[in-house]
């Protein structure tokens, strides 16, 4: 992990030369579904902390392990475990920059079990598992048209046309609820968080028709 990411995913500088990220790649990992939910089979460092490996939350998983791993996997590294989860969760370091990579694998209790680079780690099939997993959990509708934002105490109350038909809702802090992000064009593409914590995106400022840009222009 570069410095420079350790620093935004909030590694604390007295701890980046101690703590190690276990990256989750198709030599490592293995993607299951069962009963419609994402799970994995990975090969990771053992933890360093017996204690903690002790702790109820850590023995079930240890005891699926045990009774799951397959002969071949019995024999692994010095070090190393195989971990068996049947359901996992995906978290976006940067979620509006670069979507699909730096993406952290959680367990059910939310505790990390790897990481994963790039997507483009895995062969097609399982790379898909893991975008629709995403777009699934990120699902962002796209505004097509702004056609009223109203404020009033605090609050402002938008009425957008989405890909799916009209769509409103109403933002806290509204400033800080807008957050600009430049395309790969070169282009500014905006994503809106609203009170509820759903995501909005307009892909292109730029091609906002303009009674749409002039009603939020005063927040850009």
């Amino acid at each position: 992990m570069s410095e420079e990411l350790k620093s935004a995913v909030g590694v604390p500088s007295e701890l980046r030369g101690i703590i190690n990220i276990t990256y989750l790649n198709k030599e490592n990992c293995k993607l299951t579904v069962k009963n419609g939910f994402l799970g994995i089979r990975a090969i990771v460092d053992k933890p360093d902390d017996p204690i903690a490996e002790a702790k109820e939350s850590d023995k079930k998983v240890t005891e699926k392990e045990n009774s799951e791993a397959t002969p071949e996997n019995k024999n692994l590294p010095d070090g190393k475990v195989e971990k068996i989860l049947d359901r996992i969760f995906l978290s976006r370091a940067f979620p509006f920059d670069m979507p699909y990579e730096y993406i952290s694998v959680l367990d059910k209790d939310k505790k990390e079990v790897g990481f994963i680079r790039s997507l483009d780690d895995f062969d097609e099939p399982e790379k898909q598992l893991l975008m629709q997993e995403l777009k699934t959990k990120y699902y962002t509708p796209v505004i097509k048209r702004i056609l009223s934002v109203k404020e009033r105490y605090g609050f402002s109350y938008w009425k957008t046309e989405c890909e799916f038909g009209e769509k409103s809702f109403t933002l806290q802090d509204t400033f800080r609820s807008i957050i600009k992000s430049q395309r790969p064009d070169g282009g500014e593409r905006i994503f809106i968080l609203d009170v509820d914590g759903n995501r909005y995106e307009i892909p292109s400022i730029e091609d906002l028709d303009r009674q749409s840009y002039k009603k939020i222009e005063l927040y850009l």
